[in-house]
């Protein structure tokens, strides 16, 4: 029997995620919470290596079988990740905060897909991942929302003007704007929480998003 919770922050690149973690971490530990973050990819392991050639555009995973392709760099990732780190932390109950997991799968490899595979490709997927590699489903995905044009616009600033910093991903605003599409299109299938994070043409506050976060967090964790 499962004993501990898995919280996923999902969201594009510029949404804020990393942040929003740091602070929701913050919360539960300030409430006595048992809890860690993780972080996917592990570029510590050689799984999060073979990523890291993709996201730089050496491993092709463009067309149709591509999307499975990637998808499986990902889960093995998380398989190792998850084998050789936080699976007893898990199974004693702790509470695990990341930003991506085999949500993020879900939002960018979907676009890739034929409309008419999208529904073979999702249960393929979360078949994969939660039920051959029995990965722990999450208890709670909140889907961090912003526009590309103002996520954009944020990574511009993080990465001063230099578009040569940008993955593949980061690079392709239509990408991207088809990845907010599908992500939507999930999150409501499949009853994610939307965080809206801009009021359509700029970002909210980080207090702003993080106090709907932390909203969330006490239902969950039944703590104030």
């Amino acid at each position: 029997m499962k004993n501990g919770k898995l919280i996923v922050l999902e969201g594009l690149d510029g949404c804020g995620k990393t942040t929003q973690l740091d602070l929701a971490l913050e919360y539960l530990k300030e409430n006595g919470v048992k809890c860690r973050a993780l972080s996917f990819p592990n570029y510590d392991e050689l799984s999060g290596q073979l990523i890291k050639e993709y996201l730089d555009g050496k491993i092709p995973c463009d067309e149709t079988r591509g999307a499975y392709a990637a998808s499986m760099m990902y889960a093995i990732d998380r398989y190792v990740s998850y084998i050789n780190d936080w699976k007893q932390f898990y199974d004693a109950g702790g509470i695990l905060l990341t930003s991506r997991y085999t949500t993020s799968n879900a939002i960018y490899q979907l676009t890739k897909v034929r409309p008419e595979e999208q529904d073979y490709f999702l249960n393929w997927l979360f078949d994969i991942e939660y039920g051959k590699l029995e990965l722990p489903e999450p208890d709670l995905v909140l889907f961090l929302d912003m526009p590309i044009e103002v996520s954009q616009k944020l990574l511009e600033k993080r990465y001063l003007g230099d578009n040569k910093k940008k993955d593949i991903h980061e690079r392709n605003v239509e990408y991207l704007q088809e990845c907010r599409k599908s992500a939507l299109f999930v999150a409501q299938r499949y009853g994610w929480k939307i965080i809206e994070c801009s009021d359509g043409r700029y970002p909210l506050t980080i207090e702003e998003v993080y106090n709907e976060i932390r909203n969330c967090l006490k239902v969950l964790t039944n703590y104030a």
